[in-house]
């Protein structure tokens, strides 16, 4: 079996993880932050909310990660100066900032702080997508 096709793989599989996850908690949001004077329903969106992050994105994300630089390193470190991977890497930094970004509105929702509206997380949804789509065509077409 070719190594780098099996990482390459690897870091599919951990990238549609983790995306899934970043498209998902939002969602969940949405319906919480709608929910907020329901205290039984808001216990269920809590827990799937800290499932959510702890079990499927945080360790997707690390997955992404380490398995990327894996292809990375497996390709030759001096891939590193090609301008699409340097953008594409920026842009993974964000989505990861992103991520972040989440656990503090999911600890702000475990502590019955949110202020934040639904709209709100309906727009803050959009991020990743737009994110994603960018990536996937500097990843194929690779035009710089």
């Amino acid at each position: 079996m070719n190594a780098y096709f099996f990482f390459k793989s690897l870091h599919l599989i951990s990238v549609i993880s983790w995306m899934a996850g970043l498209l998902y908690l939002p969602r969940i949001f949405v319906y919480h932050s709608e929910n907020m004077n329901k205290e039984e329903i808001c216990t269920v969106f809590k827990t799937m909310e800290r499932k959510l992050y702890n079990y499927i994105m945080m360790p997707a994300m690390l997955l992404s990660w380490i398995f990327g630089l894996v292809l990375i390193s497996y390709v030759g470190i001096e891939t590193l100066s090609a301008k699409w991977l340097q953008i594409k890497l920026v842009l993974v930094i964000l989505l990861s900032i992103y991520h972040f970004y989440l656990r503090s509105l999911l600890l702000s929702f475990n502590e019955n702080n949110n202020t934040k509206s639904s709209k709100f997380f309906r727009w803050l949804n959009e991020f990743p997508t737009l994110l994603l789509i960018i990536i996937v065509f500097i990843v194929i077409f690779k035009p710089i």
